[in-house]
């Protein structure tokens, strides 16, 4: 596929919206496409910066308005045995509190997909990057102690010797306003991110794909781990596997 041929598709690969066919064919043509890869990192870092604004004004669709009424609509009426003058107001009260509360849910759902998405923008510009790394290096001995006052954490890298995957070296990353860690490791042809940061509430504990990608993520000791990838889900949990135990 020729870069002519890929830039229509381009949007359609951001929003997670293409083909199973196309997929893997646009994906191998970025990872050995500078330019195309700067592109998408555009298109996507655009897209997250207009999911940014208009989750600063939130409002829920007027679908949810109506199933929230229709939830809590009264049952047909009969002759009350009291007369609880005061009913109406608390039953306006109820429903402001949910909708408050329901609101709130959608907001923090909203953050955590905005969260994931800023950690793909950061692997998809250091596979696009020309300089991936800051200290390189296959050997963890080396690339641990380069972070050393660098972070106000610490954290242990895994032996690769019995295992597929290779380190090819660490740089500083800062997500939300602190400092973390970014490992750059292979497998293959493939290019896995294990990123190390100060636990994050709003990045759940799980496994998800995203946009071609698999991301894991788990915490250990106040610190939160996240492994994002195109290899298969399988070989991102075992290199999840890996820092699981190396942390212990």
């Amino acid at each position: 596929m020729t870069c002519d041929q890929l830039r229509p598709s381009l949007h359609a690969y951001i929003d997670g919206s293409c083909s199973a066919e196309e997929l893997p064919i646009l994906e191998a043509h970025l990872r050995t496409c500078p330019q195309c890869a700067a592109e998408a990192l555009s298109l996507s870092e655009l897209k997250r910066i207009t999911r940014t604004a208009s989750s600063a004004r939130f409002a829920p669709p007027p679908q949810f308005r109506v199933r929230l009424e229709e939830s809590i609509a009264a049952k047909p009426p009969r002759k009350p045995l009291f007369n609880f003058a005061g009913l109406p107001t608390l039953a306006t009260a109820a429903f402001a509190l949910l909708l408050i509360a329901s609101s709130a849910m959608w907001v923090r759902h909203s953050e955590r997909e905005q969260a994931v998405a800023e950690l793909l923008d950061l692997h998809v510009a250091t596979l696009a990057s020309a300089n991936p790394v800051d200290i390189v290096s296959t050997d963890r001995h080396t690339v641990k102690p380069w972070f050393q006052g660098k972070l106000p954490f610490a954290f242990n890298i895994p032996e690769l010797g019995n295992s597929p995957f290779k380190l090819l070296g660490g740089k500083l990353v800062y997500f939300r306003h602190s400092p973390g860690a970014q490992l750059l490791f292979t497998l293959g042809k493939h290019q896995l991110s294990v990123f190390i940061l100060k636990d994050q509430p709003l990045i759940a504990a799980a496994s998800t794909r995203e946009k071609g990608f698999t991301v894991e993520a788990w915490s250990r000791s106040g610190l939160r781990y996240v492994v994002i990838g195109d290899a298969n889900p399988a070989d991102v949990h075992a290199l999840s596997q890996l820092f699981e135990s190396a942390a212990q």
